[in-house]
């Protein structure tokens, strides 16, 4: 069957999320990993994308590790920094799809206020139809929770839905549901996918 929604995550599939590349160009590679080493920086953002409150949570993970807490603190201070560039020609497939009348959705692992903070830099996050970040869910992919709670606000079966992530387990989960899904690499591959389902003609998806 033809999908009857279009489900997007957003970080390296609407926008770069890289925090890597941007504590690379300050500290180098090699510091770079003693500061995620030491400090959990990555476990920090899991707890903010679960919903805990994005700045107090950087600050309180700052004030644990004063040995890093500058660096620790970019985390908040130049967070759109590590929350880019744009991906322009899946920008472009979200307003193709819409403009169509098909429905897009937004299911991301996203800080509540950091999600909110990103729609005022990005214009195409105020674009979805429907939106379930895991911040204000309460549950972080790939939880199946975040997945019924789609299908349940929907109100779409499993089999209507299409997503796209770059997420090899995000993807399993959603499959597992009897989702249909496609593990994004660059918006090309997406946009073949969605003109393989008969969602989009190859000129409507920039092919």
């Amino acid at each position: 069957m033809t999908p009857e929604a279009v489900v997007f995550d957003i970080g390296n599939v609407l926008i770069g999320w890289d925090p890597e590349r941007f504590y690379d160009g300050r500290l180098g590679e090699e510091r770079r990993k003693a500061l995620f080493a030491e400090t959990g920086l990555e476990e920090m953002n899991l707890r903010v994308d679960a919903g805990a409150a994005f700045r107090a949570t950087v600050e309180a993970q700052a004030a644990m590790h004063p040995e890093w807490a500058e660096q620790i603190l970019w985390w908040y201070e130049h967070w759109i920094e590590m929350a880019s560039p744009r991906i322009e020609g899946s920008i472009a497939l979200l307003r193709s799809l819409r403009a169509k009348g098909i429905p897009v959705f937004a299911l991301s692992n996203f800080g509540d206020d950091s999600f909110a903070y990103a729609q005022t830099q990005y214009d195409f996050l105020a674009e979805f139809d429907r939106y379930y970040i895991s911040g204000r869910i309460g549950a972080i992919k790939p939880d199946p929770a975040i997945y019924a709670a789609v299908e349940q606000d929907s109100g779409l079966a499993p089999q209507a839905l299409i997503f796209a992530d770059d997420r090899p387990q995000n993807i399993d989960a959603a499959l597992s549901r009897g989702w249909k899904a496609h593990l994004f690499t660059d918006w090309t591959g997406w946009a073949q996918r969605l003109v393989d389902e008969g969602l989009l003609t190859h000129k409507e998806a920039g092919l």
